[in-house]
């Protein structure tokens, strides 16, 4: 049996849409599982060995089942298809030309992060500063309109007014280094966030490490002349704007609250937080 994951919610709301697409690609039996009515422990009680399932979404669907299924173990073969608002997954691994990707190679010793008390899995990355005040605005605009958030513009209205950067202490595999005007410090387990955000252009999945890079400016003006960079991963090349450090253990500590994002699942009120992987 075939099965089809979806969730109404994704992709601004409009999740659904793709059930047509995909019934279009993959001709055959398919039995549709809303997951706004089911939770993943249930429905992966019910599969027998030979069940596959394709997972429709982006990546706050696959943060959802990876922090709601042991996912290290998984027997069944599970696939995404792209349907979600930003797909930085997609995009980091590739998928085929019928917009498929397998994921259980990917659904292994993933990275954790702990947050305000609780631990979490995530796929892509931890955002923490002006990209998770982005997605904090980000989800207010999508409780009034059902329109494409853009988060560039959203960016940098921030850079220019709303946000202010704080200081931070940075431990990288127990070395602490202390900065000022941080505008953001992500960790990230592959190369993209946000949408499309090469920050971490040379962190390579499943290999035993993570990437932490500092974003630091005192003056606006040139917070908002290197950020374009970000797209294609050349903010790193200036080395007085942004820190790139690499390890097994992260813990970014801001001055004053912000809020953070996992997979785009925005967490408010945060003043520190930990990435590990084991």
């Amino acid at each position: 049996m075939r099965y089809v994951l979806y969730n109404p919610l994704a992709n601004n709301g409009h999740g659904k849409d793709v059930l047509d697409e995909i019934k279009g690609k993959f001709p055959g039996e398919l039995t549709e599982i809303d997951l706004t009515t089911t939770t993943h422990k249930e429905f992966f009680a019910t599969l027998k060995e030979e069940d596959e399932i394709i997972l429709a979404g982006g990546d706050g669907t696959i943060n959802t089942l990876i922090n709601n299924v042991d996912t290290d173990n998984l027997k069944n073969k599970i696939y995404l298809y792209r349907a979600g608002s930003g797909n930085d997954f997609i995009q980091d691994v590739g998928h085929k030309e019928d917009g498929l990707v397998e994921l259980n190679p990917y659904l292994k010793d993933l990275p954790y992060v702990e947050v305000n008390g609780k631990t979490y899995r995530f796929i892509n990355g931890v955002g923490y500063g002006i990209d998770g005040y982005c997605c904090e605005k980000g989800d207010e605009l999508k409780k009034v309109s059902d329109k494409p958030v853009n988060y560039a513009s959203i960016a940098i209205k921030g850079l220019l007014f709303h946000f202010k950067p704080r200081s931070a202490k940075v431990t990288v595999d127990g070395e602490t280094t202390e900065y000022k005007n941080v505008w953001l410090s992500p960790t990230m387990f592959g190369r993209f966030y946000g949408g499309g955000m090469k920050v971490a252009p040379d962190q390579k999945r499943n290999e035993g490490y993570l990437t932490n890079v500092v974003y630091k400016t005192r003056s606006k003006l040139k917070a908002l002349i290197v950020f374009p960079s970000i797209f294609k991963g050349e903010h790193i090349k200036k080395k007085k704007v942004v820190t790139v450090k690499t390890g097994k253990r992260v813990k970014v500590e801001f001055s004053t609250p912000c809020a953070l994002q996992i997979d785009g699942e925005t967490i408010l009120n945060v003043s520190s937080y930990e990435a590990y992987i084991k």
